[in-house]
């Protein structure tokens, strides 16, 4: 049996200051500069979760509804929210801090997964993990959902076999 952690054990808090080399003509933050520093703050949550070299398999939709401007402070939190075999779900929210003004916004979220791999690069088992409040319980049960259209989406699971996915759509019990 695999070791257990905890999901607080994976915790990770970054905080960015947007300079003009990170925004665009607009002087708003680069799509692609605050993907890659979501992709790294996930990144150190997954191997804090599994004290292993991690490499990033997927990301879920990350959209774009609210502008981090130059001069923002942007933080990024991350956790794992289930690990399976070899590969980790983690949640990671993005907060944009205008301090002078005192404003901040929630401008992003998005799930990450991630695979352990030992030094030849091969998938290694990770520890079980174990949510602590309703929040964590809450995602960690929804995960097994998202990893299956995960899989279905990338050819890489047949429909058929999405259990958590059929229950969503399951009509046949409607009157």
């Amino acid at each position: 049996m695999r070791k257990s952690k905890k999901c607080s054990d994976s915790f990770v808090t970054m905080t960015e200051l947007v300079l003009p080399n990170d925004t665009n003509g607009l002087d708003n933050l680069m799509g692609g500069r605050l993907m890659h520093w979501m992709d790294i703050a996930a990144a150190i949550a997954a191997q804090k979760h599994s004290n292993r070299i991690v490499v990033t398999a997927s990301v879920d939709n990350i959209s774009f509804s609210e502008p981090i401007r130059k001069g923002n402070t942007v933080t990024l939190t991350a956790f794992v929210t289930r690990a399976f075999n070899s590969s980790m779900e983690v949640y990671i929210e993005v907060t944009a801090e205008d301090i002078p003004a005192d404003k901040k916004l929630h401008t992003n979220r998005a799930f990450f997964t991630f695979v352990a791999v030992d030094q030849s690069g091969s998938p290694i088992d990770v520890p079980e993990l174990i949510p602590e409040t309703d929040g964590q319980k809450e995602l960690y049960d929804g995960a097994l959902r998202r990893r299956q259209l995960r899989l279905v989406l990338a050819k890489r699971m047949n429909p058929n076999d999405a259990t958590e996915l059929k229950s969503l759509f399951d009509m046949s019990n409607e009157g």
